[in-house]
């Protein structure tokens, strides 16, 4: 059983003043199985409902929202369903597929007997999005997202000592060389990593039998299985419905991914996105990926300046895997073999940056970075920081950091930054700058989770007469 620091989080859920719980993100990433072990180990009673498989039990959500009767009808559907005020968790699983479901976390708020986590792999998805007639519960819910593990995660699974994860964390933050033997150990275990990647399924698979090629039978079943639900959307009588089009365009834009990233720029170009259709229409695929959570996108920026959201230009962007184990299973079949060796150069540097865009993603990071008109200099990463705008180079060995050491060189023109590179080597570094391991980027702080604010009351608010 894989541990998952999301568990943590639900356990501060459960702790304090909560309202109902979305858990939301790409498919097969543990949404449904994490949920439930909280909710075996945290309360007398668990009710799941599987509202994609159980199409019957939507009728629960249908009438008054009152919570009496919804407790009525679950219960005449599933007679081992238990209710108990104040020791009962009430799982509503792939909650996009009943919108009414969705619509009725605001009663069971205000009723407040009962806490309730739901799971959804495509809110936000196109198809939907639309239908909530009764209404979204803003400010009656909480939202937060699950990733695949992240590396960090996949390190406690192999049962590292709680001593190692210090000492590592003390040196990256001291910035001090980490000893060379434990040095060499984490990094074998993220060569390791960037091939298994963070999907739990596949991660299992790994550390039960550490063969390379039922890991990668495992990845390619998992990525085949989610291209299978690409175009799934409800129709307006809420049933099943697949847009064939829409599936199409995001499959081309998947397939397309590989070739993106083995070029010297990596912007997306819909040019190479083999399918019928001009870039707005394609652009319908690519969003697609992205509302799923199998992909990310960074964007280029006009300028190195805070904040970088207004600098950044909408059209010209860079699309990386959520999962950078899925990605090599898309690449030849000696990929695999070549970064075990510590060949982190193909694809021209793309696995490693792809697991640099993939770290920042699941710490609820924005992605952007800097790729000047003229071609140079080209910044892999910017990130922003007490209001400054940071540099991050990622080399896939220990190369120079030429664009960045540029920009540093040049304060009048881009002004003064601090910068980090990113490298397979260990702590150092430079003339302005700082270097860390790639494998440094599982030990970054968590990000606080955001979370949805309270409805404020206007009941009694009156415009001035005067």
């Amino acid at each position: 059983m894989l541990k998952r620091d999301i568990l943590n989080d639900l356990v501060d859920w459960k702790n304090r003043k909560h309202h109902p719980l979305v858990v939301r993100g790409l498919r097969q990433t543990g949404k449904t199985f994490t949920v439930k072990q909280f909710g075996e180990a945290n309360y007398e009673s668990v009710v799941y409902l599987d509202l994609r498989a159980n199409n019957a039990v939507h009728k629960a959500f249908e009438g008054d929202f009152d919570v009496n009767q919804m407790i009525l009808s679950i219960t005449a559907s599933d007679p081992t369903a238990r209710f108990i005020p104040g020791k009962t968790l009430l799982i509503l699983d792939e909650i996009q597929d009943c919108t009414n479901a969705r619509s009725s976390l605001k009663y069971w708020d205000l009723d407040g007997r009962f806490d309730v986590i739901c799971t959804g792999s495509f809110l936000g998805v196109k198809g939907f999005r639309n239908p909530y007639v009764r209404g979204v519960p803003v400010g009656y819910e909480e939202q937060i997202s699950m990733y695949p593990l992240t590396f960090r995660e996949f390190l406690i699974n192999t049962g590292m000592d709680e001593k190692v994860f210090e000492y590592v964390n003390k040196s990256l933050s001291e910035r001090t060389i980490i000893e060379p033997t434990v040095h060499q150990s984490i990094r074998n275990l993220y060569l390791q990593y960037l091939i298994v990647g963070g999907m739990p399924e596949v991660v299992n698979i790994f550390f039960e039998t550490h063969d390379l090629n039922q890991v990668r039978e495992t990845q390619k079943r998992i990525l085949q299985s989610i291209k299978d639900d690409f175009g799934r959307y409800k129709d307006k009588n809420g049933n099943d419905a697949v847009n064939e089009v829409l599936k199409l365009r995001a499959e081309a834009c998947l397939k397309s991914l590989p070739v993106q990233l083995a070029k010297e720029y990596k912007k997306f170009q819909y040019s190479l996105v083999d399918v019928k259709g001009h870039s707005p229409e394609k652009a319908d695929g690519l969003d697609y990926l992205e509302d799923v959570g199998l992909v990310v996108r960074a964007h280029n920026t006009r300028e190195l300046v805070y904040p970088l959201e207004a600098y950044k230009i909408p059209t010209e962007f860079k699309i990386f895997y959520i999962d950078t184990g899925l990605l090599v299973s898309q690449l030849g079949e000696e990929v695999p073999e070549k970064i075990l060796s510590g060949d982190l150069g193909a694809y021209k540097g793309a696995i490693a940056e792809n697991m640099v865009a993939a770290s920042f993603a699941k710490n609820n990071m924005s992605l952007y970075y800097f790729h000047a008109p003229s071609g140079s200099p080209e910044l892999d990463f910017l990130f922003e920081k007490n209001g400054e705008v940071g540099i991050i180079e990622c080399k896939s060995s220990n190369n120079r950091a030429t664009s960045m050491k540029f920009v540093l060189a040049n304060e009048k023109k881009y002004g003064i930054h601090p910068a980090v590179k990113i490298a397979d080597s260990n702590v150092g570094a430079g003339k302005g700058f700082d270097s860390y391991p790639l494998y440094a980027l599982g030990f970054l702080p968590e990000k606080p989770k955001q979370k949805i604010l309270e409805t404020v009351d206007v009941s009694n608010l009156k415009v001035p007469w005067w």
